[in-house]
């Protein structure tokens, strides 16, 4: 995810079974969209704070992993459709004006289809390439260009949230809030996160060029960026003021959890009084790995989430650790906070355990399931609903903040300054002063 979620896929191992994550899309007019993006981009996109990991950028939230077998009575596969889809491989590989048609992307093509036939943009095919990119971005390491990649919500196009330090993205100069209209000159228009990443992503050494449109150019930007292999931070930690702490999660990934408790330690270490949790622009991720985190925060017993099938099997998530945050909390979100990121948020508010502040979460309640097909390739699919602990589903609704402030993006475009940080400090603070 993920502009429902997505982004990116992971898997890792829970008791023999595998945990993933989702994705979103959207489409759009290009034109349309463009003009807008030059009246109102810097407004409704998420400035300062991290999307998800480069290669994933897809909303996500995850689940176990089944294996399905052959077999079965597959009841649209009747003679007659067996039929009509050998008629209509005749007439391509008759009439098609290219004689040499790829077989196996035909085939991919069908699988797909299927799938894209549900109207559910989290509930994918994934062919044997994208299975194989999936398993490697979860862990936190991948081969791209060292750029955060979102949907804007209002634009409905792919755009650069973050771009990391001494990275190819920041030496060809790309720059937070960039627009990416084509990829090796083909148009994102209607592309999900996860293929606007597949596309850039590619081998160490090797090159990818975008289009982009930026707020401040009347032109579109050209440029060229190479690849490398890239570790992805998902933690990062300050200690502002005051003995204010101050920890961003950029996504919920195999190494986020190791981080989160390396970067808690170090803000303790510094005399931490109170902390400021940063989940703008977290697309979400494991949620394995959100329960983790969750469970340091919040008292052993009490429900992290739940989830809902369709025939009503309830799955709850509990603390089972002694840990609990001790002190004033404020966490900031916005509309690119998604997902896991949800989950978390979500918790903390309903337990009153921290007050949040920003804007309204994007709004991702629902839960995605990779299936192994068992030839290389898998299936995502929309499983069930999740619940906040007071069974509140926030699918399409997001969770309001109890402050809240909208981004100032020109001012931060200008000078780095951040109006959202800066009213959470001063929340932080009147909670101190309790």
């Amino acid at each position: 995810m993920d502009n429902e979620i997505n982004q990116t896929e992971d898997i890792k191992t829970i008791e023999n079974e595998n945990v993933v994550v989702n994705e979103t899309d959207n489409q759009v007019d290009i034109k349309e969209y463009e003009a807008k993006f030059r009246r109102r981009f810097l407004s409704g996109l998420l400035i300062g704070a991290l999307c998800t990991a480069f290669i994933c950028s897809a909303f996500m939230i995850t689940t176990r992993i089944f294996t399905v077998g052959s077999g079965g009575n597959w009841g649209i596969l009747d003679d007659e459709t067996s039929l009509k889809i050998r008629k209509l491989e005749a007439l391509i590989d008759s009439s098609y004006y290219k004689k040499e048609v790829d077989k196996e992307a035909e085939r991919d093509g069908l699988y797909k289809g299927l799938l894209e036939s549900l109207d559910d943009p989290y509930s994918v095919y994934y062919t044997k390439d994208d299975l194989l990119s999936f398993q490697s971005e979860t862990e936190g390491i991948y081969y791209g260009i060292g750029a955060y990649i979102s949907t804007s919500n209002e634009m409905g196009m792919p755009v650069i949230s973050k771009v990391m330090e001494g990275t190819p993205a920041q030496e060809a100069g790309l720059m937070d809030n960039d627009m990416i209209m084509e990829i090796n000159k083909e148009s994102t228009q209607g592309l999900t996160t996860e293929e606007v990443v597949s596309k850039i992503k590619g081998e160490e050494g090797t090159t990818v060029h975008l289009t982009i449109s930026r707020s401040d150019a009347e032109d579109r930007i050209e440029v060229d960026v190479y690849r490398k292999k890239i570790e992805v931070p998902t933690v990062v930690t300050e200690m502002l003021d005051d003995e204010i702490g101050y920890l961003q999660i950029t996504e919920f990934d195999d190494v986020t959890y190791n981080q989160f408790v390396e970067g808690m330690a170090q803000l303790k270490a510094e005399n931490m009084k109170g902390l400021i949790l940063d989940l703008r622009g977290n697309p979400g991720g494991s949620l394995t790995t959100v329960c983790d985190i969750a469970d340091q925060l919040i008292a052993k017993g009490n429900e992290i989430v739940y989830t809902v099938d369709r025939e009503g099997k309830r799955i709850d998530y509990v603390c089972k650790n002694d840990n609990k945050l001790d002190i004033p909390l404020v966490v900031l979100v916005n509309g690119y906070s998604a997902s896991a990121s949800e989950i978390l948020a979500g918790a903390i508010k309903d337990y009153g355990l921290g007050k949040l502040v920003g804007t309204t979460t994007f709004g991702k309640g629902i839960v995605q399931s990779v299936y192994d097909l068992n030839d290389g390739t898998a299936v995502k699919l929309t499983v069930s609903s999740y619940y906040t602990p007071n069974g509140n589903n926030i699918h399409g609704i997001g969770i309001k903040p109890d402050v809240e402030i909208k981004l100032d993006a020109e001012a931060y475009a200008a000078d780095k300054s951040d109006n959202q940080k800066d009213k959470a400090v001063e929340v932080l603070k009147e909670l101190l002063d309790k």
